[in-house]
């Protein structure tokens, strides 16, 4: 069974959303992180790069295959987690902590689209 945080959002394609304020922090589930295996590169947009919901922004490759990282909310990259160009294991060791992007949302209501914890256990199993 994979660990899904009650205090999150979730994406049907397995990205996760903490909202600080106007800015989305957005992660991989842990789910999609034991299904990819060892994850070995992440490739994610520069600062200040726009981002539009349900579009890709980025990707994670492992031994195993190659996902595109879709973006859960529209606005403008605020910031990229650099520590996982030399790091990308971290995902594996916690999904919930290493974060990938953090994005100013351009639009909130997004966020009603989004699943809930429970919502999500329901089709992350």
């Amino acid at each position: 069974m994979s660990k899904i945080l009650e205090e999150l959002l979730y994406s049907d394609s397995h990205e996760w959303v903490k909202v600080d304020g106007n800015i989305a922090i957005v992660g991989v589930s842990d789910f999609a992180q034991a299904e990819m295996g060892d994850i070995t590169y992440v490739d994610v947009p520069s600062e200040g790069d726009s981002v539009s919901k349900g579009e890709d922004f980025g990707a994670l490759e492992s031994v195993k295959a190659s996902s595109e990282l879709y973006s859960p909310v529209s606005g403008t990259v605020a910031a990229v987690n650099t520590e996982l160009e030399d790091k990308p294991e971290l995902i594996n060791e916690d999904p919930y902590a290493a974060w990938i992007i953090k994005v100013e949302m351009s639009d909130k209501s997004e966020l009603d689209s989004l699943l809930s914890a429970a919502a999500y256990a329901e089709i992350a199993d």
